[in-house]
């Protein structure tokens, strides 16, 4: 179920009114709130309820195991390995199935093997289950922190449940820990504040994708990404950075509305970007991108593999990405989108090492460090603009076909319209102003009376939905 749907509206205006008059009886609330959580995914995937449902047991279990068994250190171990290897399992056939069968009929047909063993016509039909790469990853935090903290009572079933399948971020994040959800779950922020914000979030996210994001997709990416040598050097360059300032406004605008939602709910769920594009960085990029993945790559998977204190960083580093980069697809190319931001992760901190060990802190002039930050920033921004290429390309053909005419400059072909880069300009204008923007509209919204307040956000968010088209693209990591 799409958040900018009718159908959406007619589900959550009952789940927000009944959940508030059920809030102070924290056994009902939990009940109901399970009952829309479970609806709200049916109605993405009715046939996927039983995947769900499986995982929270999977995790559940794994964590009640541990805690009956926390003096034998070796059942423990073995149950979380048994539980992490579940997880991979599960992701692994939905997610690579497709590329995994196709990789062995190559290698067996070259031995004079047989295949046909490899395929069945009914699991090639298989649709990924939406939501499944954030509500595992959910599940294997809660059962990790589990592990690493045994002192930690268990949570109940039913809390396990409220918590994996919560609605406003079980189809595309934010990815959430316990800390995110049980505090409010028994006592919810309730201020007349944080509704406003929430307010103000629902109208940034609606503003992001309906107007900035689909506008950038249906007049420009598009034709681009799909049909890159009829289009002029020019149009593919403007095409990269519309897809840039695309999947960041889909993205976040996604993660605004979830925690939007989420703040009307009473629950402060947290922040998933924090203008990314300001970053001089790319390690500074990755903390204020899809800040929830990132840090649970970081926490799950960069630490314990050794972080920057065992074995190579560099290594390190470049095992993540790639995890990272498989984690949105089986593809070449998002194998080589996390690898390259793998290797550059790896350049940039040695970067800073050699300019923390070589130029004493406060001999460089000022003017010399702004030129140099503003030169940082620039290659932060076309690093990461170049790579999303590889993000939205169909295949590496269409890849080649489009750096091919960024590096081989020809202005034949189709242009593009001029107003895609004042829609370009309102993107990266949001990462500097955006902020203030939010705030400045919170306070103005506060100074009004309640019945102002509905006629400004109803005459807000009717006016951006007119922006748009009458139809409005699925969320870009909805696929993921």
């Amino acid at each position: 179920m799409n958040f900018i749907t009718q159908e959406f509206v007619l589900f959550f205006l009952p789940v927000l009114l009944v959940g508030w008059m059920l809030r102070r009886l924290v056994g009902w609330y939990r009940a109901f709130l399970i009952i829309a959580n479970l609806v709200f995914y049916a109605c993405a995937g009715l046939s996927w309820v039983p995947l769900l449902l499986g995982v929270v047991v999977l995790n559940w279990g794994s964590v009640r195991l541990m805690e009956w068994c926390r003096n034998w250190g070796g059942i423990r171990r073995l149950t979380i390995a048994l539980n992490i290897l579940a997880h991979i399992a599960i992701l692994g056939f939905f997610k690579y199935y497709e590329f995994l069968v196709v990789t062995a009929t190559d290698i067996l047909s070259r031995m004079n093997w047989p295949t046909e063993w490899l395929f069945h016509e009914k699991l090639a039909d298989l649709v990924f289950p939406i939501g499944l790469s954030f509500f595992t990853f959910q599940g294997l935090a809660y059962s990790i922190d589990r592990f690493r903290n045994p002192d930690i009572p268990a949570r109940s079933f039913w809390g396990v449940l409220s918590f994996i399948s919560f609605f406003p971020s079980i189809m595309a994040g934010p990815i959430l820990r316990e800390k995110d959800f049980f505090p409010y779950l028994e006592a919810p922020v309730c201020s007349s504040r944080d509704f406003q914000e929430g307010f103000a979030l629902i109208l940034s996210g609606l503003f992001k994708k309906v107007v900035l994001a689909t506008y950038l997709s249906e007049h420009i990416v598009s034709q681009v990404f799909d049909m890159p040598t009829t289009c002029s050097s020019w149009t593919v360059i403007v095409g990269v950075y519309a897809y840039s300032i695309q999947i960041f406004c889909d993205f976040s605008g996604y993660s605004d509305l979830a925690v939007g939602i989420g703040r009307l709910m009473g629950f402060r769920l947290p922040e998933n970007f924090a203008n990314p594009y300001l970053a001089c960085s790319l390690k500074d990029f990755w903390r204020r991108w899809h800040i929830s993945l990132s840090s649970w790559l970081r926490d799950y998977l960069y630490i314990p593999l050794g972080g920057s204190r065992r074995g190579s960083r560099a290594f390190n580093l470049l095992v993540t990405m790639l995890i990272g980069g498989l984690w949105h697809g089986s593809h070449t190319r998002f194998l080589i989108w996390g690898g390259l931001h793998g290797l550059g992760l790896a350049i940039n901190h040695a970067f800073t090492r050699w300019l923390r060990d070589y130029v004493p802190r406060g001999s460089v002039p000022v003017l010399v460090g702004a030129l140099m930050k503003l030169v940082a920033w620039l290659v932060t921004f076309h690093f990461v603009s170049l790579l999303w290429i590889f993000f939205r390309a169909e295949d590496m053909e269409r890849c080649r076909e489009i750096f091919s005419r960024i590096v081989f400059w020809g202005t034949a072909g189709e242009g593009f319209p001029v107003l895609s880069l004042y829609a370009i300009g309102v993107g990266l204008g949001l990462q500097i102003l955006g902020k203030n923007i939010f705030h400045g509209f919170v306070e103005f919204q506060m100074r009004l009376p309640w019945p102002v307040r509905s006629i400004v956000l109803a005459a807000l968010a009717g006016l951006i939905l007119n922006m748009g088209p009458e139809g409005v693209l699925p969320f870009i990591y909805f696929q993921f």
